[in-house]
């Protein structure tokens, strides 16, 4: 076989596989609306039932919801113990903030790519709501951040404070205070992520060094003091330029001489961009007014622009998006 017809047959591999991966992906969601819709979901959420008993609930048939269960354990939504079928620790999070698979989120796009709707109507705290909601997903680099930071590394244990302004649930500071126990974190954000925040504290026995208070961290005027580190985490890839600078204006304004602005969030790096990195455009695009992903160039023209010097990126190998850490000392 020549060399050309040995390249035809990889592409047409290439291409078949493709077209298996993108079919067991759609297979995978219609299965799992199938179960949400025929109450299959919402029953094992309350208790483990058996097939018998999951069938009973609606009179439905056993040889096609005994295929669903079995599918359903195969992508990893169920669980089977013997006879018994139980929701996997995936799944009560998916019942809980993604029930319908994220539909809702994207239910707009075709209607924004097509003209008939912009940006100005959205409501920028539904996004926050959802960061809040999910954002422990990000537990690995935000321990990488606070390593690169080097929290912990300090041996004379002088006490630290630590402002976490639009703290979401708080995990990149979390994991700061983990490293460091001479952190303290006061954190701002409004009171549906305070809660999640002091959650993501109490699970880790720091609760005692963690603070919070309630407050617009974009528009509410602050009188807190100044800190020897403010973190600013997936907040502004929520905002366009003017008011991504303007937020950090106000953020330079709460550190100490000498203290250091970090900035951790999504970027644009790379020429080629992964499916991920085209999702998390769109959907910064679907659910905020003026958000996009900066590039590492943009984020440290910001940080200087907002008078802070000594501007460093690095990028986050364990995140699960590109996300990169910004920092910036105030002279």
């Amino acid at each position: 076989m020549s060399s050309e017809q040995e390249a035809v047959r990889s592409a047409q591999g290439r291409t078949i596989e493709q077209y298996h991966q993108l079919m067991q992906i759609n297979a995978a969601s219609h299965l799992i609306r199938a179960a949400r819709k025929l109450g299959l979901l919402d029953a094992l959420r309350q208790q483990q039932r058996t097939l018998t008993q999951l069938c009973e609930l609606d009179s439905l048939r056993p040889e096609f919801v005994k295929e669903i269960l079995e599918a359903a354990v195969a992508i990893g939504i169920v669980e089977q113990y013997e006879d018994d079928y139980a929701l996997s620790q995936a799944a009560h999070l998916l019942c809980q903030f993604d029930e319908d698979l994220g539909d809702h989120r994207w239910e707009p796009l075709v209607a924004l790519a097509r003209g008939e709707s912009d940006r100005a109507s959205h409501d920028d705290g539904l996004h926050y709501n959802q960061l809040a909601a999910t954002q422990w997903i990000h537990t690995p680099a935000a321990m990488e951040a606070a390593e690169v930071l080097d929290f912990g590394g300090d041996e004379s244990g002088s006490p630290t404070t630590i402002l976490d302004l639009g703290c979401g649930s708080a995990v990149w500071t979390c994991a700061m205070a983990y490293r460091d126990p001479n952190v303290n974190v006061t954190a701002v954000d409004h009171e549906a992520a305070l809660v999640a925040a002091s959650n993501t504290a109490a699970s880790i026995g720091i609760s005692d060094r963690f603070h919070t208070m309630a407050a617009d961290p974009i528009s509410d005027e602050l009188d807190l003091g100044q800190f020897d580190w403010v973190i600013v985490a997936q907040r502004l890839s929520s905002l366009g330029v003017q008011a991504a600078g303007a937020f950090l204006d106000r953020a330079v304004g709460l550190i100490k001489p000498g203290g250091r602005l970090v900035v951790i969030d999504l970027v644009q790096v790379g020429v080629k961009r992964t499916l991920n990195d085209s999702v998390e455009q769109l959907r910064l695009q679907l659910e905020t007014r003026e958000g996009t992903i900066f590039s590492p160039e943009q984020l440290q023209k910001l940080i200087a622009g907002a008078g802070l010097v000594d501007c460093q990126f690095a990028l986050l190998s364990k995140g699960r998006s590109k996300l990169g850490l910004t920092v910036g000392k105030k002279a």
